[in-house]
């Protein structure tokens, strides 16, 4: 901002969980900190992070808003400023910006910037994003364990900020439960129903709608996202069964004591965030016995498809396996196989990408 010649003293920023402002609890006390603001000409920019601290902050921004005098930004961990409940306060004219984890090209970038040794080997490289995730945090901090301890820490603290006090949950080892299972079967499809049965096996019992409240708080806090599936012949969204990924890979190797990585799973998880990071739209596409992993339509409702894979390259059996699915899409939008072999293949029009090359360069599908 003051690139473009905005002055200083036109820039104010409060962080409410700063020492300085930690003590603010009342949406009174907010109203009086902004008018303490000197006066200056023009409009003034002002940005609140951890904004939720206050109760009722929304009736204050909206009054100072209506002025005109004001460009105000708000930030926050808490779930409810990404719900629909802030929606139907906020009246008037904002924008919404979703943040989501370091991407690849992002995560070898910080690393530069902190001088830390990105490998030569971008399959190491790879593992080494998959393992460390992309937090910002992390990559400051030099072990595996002390990574992972952070990232416990982060989500405690999303479940007593975000989950426990919002909806009231009085048997957390139950949610615990429902969490760790979500987490260690990402990618899988699922349904209500298979998940209650599962659940109940390993001796908690819970009931559907239990689930469904439990999956819905882990959405809003943005530990999972849903991945709904869609059917391209009838051109309807397909109920009950949908895929669910991680926000960060971390999340669950946080929760597993092995290194091992099930490629298939986290590769389609770091498609689908990256995907999701570039404002696209994501589902799982059905056609008839064939599955698409993925079906994006950007902001001009332009559509491409992406088959996800380890490798094509162990035999014929293996390269049809990817290329069928997406050779049965009757329509000339771009389509896409992605793995991590270093020779591509090219077939029928389809793209076989490097994801890592994919990802270091930023492209969009």
């Amino acid at each position: 901002m003051k690139t473009t010649g905005i002055p200083d003293e036109n820039i104010i920023f409060f962080d409410l969980d700063s020492k300085d402002y930690n003590k603010l609890q009342e949406p009174e006390q907010l109203e009086q900190l902004i008018d303490s603001i000197p006066s200056t000409r023009g409009i003034k920019y002002l940005f609140i992070d951890e904004v939720q601290n206050i109760k009722g902050f929304e009736t204050i921004l909206n009054g100072f808003r209506s002025t005109n005098e004001w460009s105000i930004f708000i930030t926050g961990s808490n779930s409810y400023l990404l719900s629909g409940e802030l929606m139907t306060k906020l009246t008037g004219r904002y924008i919404e910006f979703e943040m989501f984890p370091l991407s690849f090209e992002e995560y070898e970038d910080i690393k530069k910037f902190y001088g830390k040794e990105i490998s030569p080997d971008r399959q190491e490289e790879l593992q080494n994003y998959i393992l460390e995730g992309g937090f910002p945090r992390t990559i400051q901090l030099e072990s595996l364990a002390a990574k992972r301890r952070y990232v416990q820490n982060v989500i405690d603290e999303i479940y007593e900020k975000d989950i426990r006090r919002r909806l009231k949950i009085r048997n957390k080892s139950t949610f615990e439960t429902v969490q760790k299972y979500i987490i260690n079967n990402f990618g899988a499809t699922t349904s209500l129903k298979s998940l209650k049965k599962a659940i109940e096996q390993t001796g908690t019992p819970i009931s559907e709608a239990t689930i469904a409240r439990y999956i819905k708080a882990l959405l809003d806090a943005k530990i999972l996202y849903e991945c709904p599936r869609f059917d391209m012949k009838s051109k309807k969204s397909l109920s009950g069964e949908k895929k669910y990924y991680l926000a960060d890979t971390i999340f669950y190797f946080v929760q597993n004591t092995d290194n091992r990585i099930n490629f298939g799973p986290v590769l389609e998880n770091i498609i689908y965030i990256y995907a999701k990071s570039h404002d696209y739209s994501v589902s799982v596409g059905r056609i008839g016995k064939l599955e698409c992993d993925f079906i994006l339509r950007n902001n001009e409702m332009r559509y491409s498809y992406v088959q996800v894979a380890y490798t094509i390259a162990l035999s014929k059996e293996t390269e049809d396996r990817e290329y069928t699915p997406l050779e049965s899409i009757k329509d000339n939008y771009p389509k896409y196989v992605a793995t991590v072999d270093s020779l591509l293949q090219y077939r029928n029009g389809i793209e076989h990408i490097n994801i890592v090359d994919f990802m270091r360069n930023g492209r969009d599908f």
